[in-house]
């Protein structure tokens, strides 16, 4: 049952002129005011907002639709400027590792759509401070900034005056400070081929992934296998292949930033002992010691790609949406703006861009019904020879 209430005729709409005359400024005042400007002080902004609030004004949804409308089919001579702001050890490092060239593409063709320009700047330019590139970028008229590709050992909190920008994050780093940001989602991107593989009939699930990889997205690839292996029985859950062991930590946080191979004998020995019928993992991680040991995809045993850029078939995965993540930074920092926000917020938000799932050779599914039982050696017997 709809109950639809009687809005009286006579009623009519509080506008932006009603609450200029209320507050004795003008009707451009009052706009500023309410978009929250900061061309106005603090103690402005709030006298008319709060008088607006007594009259009961509301802004009109459809005419903010209308100009922001306008403002995305009228071309601009000068848009204004969004920093892309990277902390890699090259100015164009970042181009080379996963992930990171595919936020940038996807930053740049939304911020081109928004009606913005996208210039990059390299936090570690020869005499560059933070406070420095601070004043640049304020000088030059630019307040919406991407904070992007900052390498894992580097997480050194940005001294930047914040009460001048609006920022988004991609990605973790830097934590400092508590920035509204955009990333993968890597516990449901890994709970999704989990699921996928133990729909199939999998139980003996292996995952191997490098540390430095799991530390850099505060631990979520682990987080999401130890929660779906809850539904594997205990004789069958075998440990994750972490990559390599904690001590120097220096080491393998340098080492993560490129591709790189799981340790023949750690991974002979991990694969001895527990005899998965399924490995998730990064192809480029574990593919040369697959080879070594003569181990054949699928026939000895199935393979999902979490770092899946294949799309041919030939593998089976999950896709991450890195240009989505991009592209979702700018739509915010945009929002942002529009509003005028600017600062550290008091509660930053996390959005999540969940992977997509390809079917592929590598993990043949069994025929019938989902969840049927696929043909598998007994634990430690009838293995492939390697």
């Amino acid at each position: 049952m709809w109950i639809f209430a009687r809005v009286p005729q006579n009623q009519k709409r509080v506008t932006l002129a009603d609450v200029s005359r209320e507050a004795k400024v003008h009707v451009t005042t009052v706009s500023l005011a309410m978009r929250n400007h900061p061309r106005l002080p603090e103690e402005t902004r709030r006298r008319i907002r709060k008088i607006a609030e007594q009259l009961g004004y509301r802004p009109d949804p459809f005419l903010q639709a209308l100009v922001a409308y306008r403002g995305k089919t009228m071309p601009r001579r000068n848009p204004p400027t969004l920093a892309y702001i990277t902390n890699w050890d090259t100015r164009f490092g970042w181009q080379k590792a996963t992930a990171h060239p595919q936020f940038h593409s996807g930053a740049v063709a939304k911020a081109g759509e928004l009606g913005f320009k996208l210039d990059h700047f390299w936090l570690r330019e020869p005499g560059l401070s933070h406070e420095r590139l601070s004043g640049i970028l304020e000088n030059r008229g630019i307040n919406g900034l991407i904070i992007a590709s900052h390498m894992r050992d580097v997480d050194t909190a940005l001294q930047f005056d914040w009460s001048r920008f609006s920022a988004v994050k991609i990605d973790y780093l830097p934590h400092q400070p508590g920035l509204h940001n955009v990333t993968n989602d890597q516990c449901s991107i890994i709970r999704l081929a989990m699921q996928k593989v133990l729909a199939a009939g999998y139980r003996r699930i292996g995952f191997v992934m490098h540390r430095g990889w799991n530390h850099s997205v505060d631990h979520l690839w682990t987080a999401g296998f130890y929660c779906e292996q809850e539904r594997i029985e205990l004789a069958d859950r075998i440990p994750i292949l972490l990559f390599p062991n904690l001590e120097p930590v220096e080491a393998w946080m340098a080492e993560s930033q490129s591709d790189v191979v799981a340790p023949p004998s750690t991974f002979q020995r991990w694969f001895e002992t527990y005899r998965p019928e399924v490995i998730i993992s990064k192809g480029s991680f574990i593919q040369p010691r697959l080879a070594e040991l003569r181990l054949r995809v699928p026939r000895d045993l199935a393979f999902i790609d979490v770092f899946l850029d294949d799309f041919s078939g030939r593998t089976a995965g999950v896709r991450q949406n890195h240009r989505t993540v991009g592209e979702l930074a700018v739509e915010i920092l945009a929002g942002q703006l529009a509003h005028n926000k600017f600062g550290v917020p008091e509660i930053p938000t996390t959005t999540y861009v969940e992977g997509t799932w390809f079917d592929g050779g590598t993990c043949p599914m069994p025929a019938g019904a989902p969840g049927a039982r696929v043909k598998s050696a007994k634990r430690g017997a009838g293995a492939p020879s390697v």
